[in-house]
């Protein structure tokens, strides 16, 4: 073969690469923004993906939002039934029960490892987000508090500094997106919620490994519990019985 042939084999194999390496952004792209629409309710928990609206609203052809769907499934944000389609998946209570200890106990252990290795520069950088994160929970915005409680959370994972646990934090995460904002909406939650942060802020400030995992495990936990008396108030309304206003207080957490 002659090297003018060479040549044109090769040209014709990059072209090819950079063609699979454009594909391949361009459905993590998707998946990125499915999550996103996810995460802010866009799609509701048990929503039938519609493919021809996605690729018509997305821009794109069906390839890269079936693989994109793959993703989505393989991470547990979406269910596929033969015949039918996707889903947004619902995680049922006994999922909640299994998955919100692990993540305090990760994210505990995030907490630990930032107060061990929080810097006076660090302290400086999380002080705005408690400052607005009490902006928001004065003003009740269930969303807006949510993006500003999630940076945190994000933040003081990053200061952990430790990829393994940064890992498996976030793919837990993907899957707590489907029901975590949630328990924003119990009254007074909040409130509460930010008062844990601040405590949470509090034990890095003074560099209290232990005092931060024992809290943040707590916050964690008190989501769980405000997520199951929300659950409580919604079959008591179903049933017509009354459920306490103290639920959430009264569980011993």
């Amino acid at each position: 073969m002659s090297n003018g042939s060479w040549s044109e084999v090769l040209i014709a194999k990059g072209r090819a690469l950079g063609n699979r390496i454009v594909q391949q952004v361009l459905y993590l792209e998707v998946a990125d923004r499915l999550r996103a629409m996810i995460e802010s309710r866009e799609l509701q928990a048990g929503a039938w993906i519609d493919e021809v609206r996605m690729t018509q609203e997305l821009g794109i052809s069906r390839t890269p939002l079936r693989e994109a769907l793959k993703v989505l499934v393989a991470e547990g944000l979406l269910r596929l039934e033969p015949r039918r389609g996707c889903f947004v998946n619902q995680l049922a209570p006994r999922d909640l029960d299994d998955i919100f200890p692990l993540m305090a106990m990760l994210e505990g252990r995030c907490a630990y490892e930032a107060a061990r290795k929080v810097t006076d520069d660090d302290l400086e950088r999380l002080e705005p987000l408690h400052q607005q994160l009490q902006a928001r929970a004065r003003t009740g915005d269930i969303d807006q508090y949510y993006a500003t409680n999630a940076l945190i959370h994000e933040a003081i994972q990053a200061l952990a500094d430790n990829r393994w646990l940064s890992d498996l934090v976030d793919n837990l995460r993907k899957l707590l997106s489907l029901s975590r904002h949630q328990s924003l909406a119990y009254p007074g939650r909040i409130q509460e919620s930010c008062a844990e942060h601040l405590a949470i802020f509090a034990a890095l400030k003074a560099r209290d490994p232990d005092g931060a995992e024992a809290l943040t495990r707590k916050h964690l936990m008190r989501q769980l519990e405000a997520l199951h008396a929300l659950s409580a108030q919604d079959v008591a309304a179903l049933t017509g019985s009354t459920q306490p206003s103290s639920a959430l207080q009264d569980s011993g957490v």
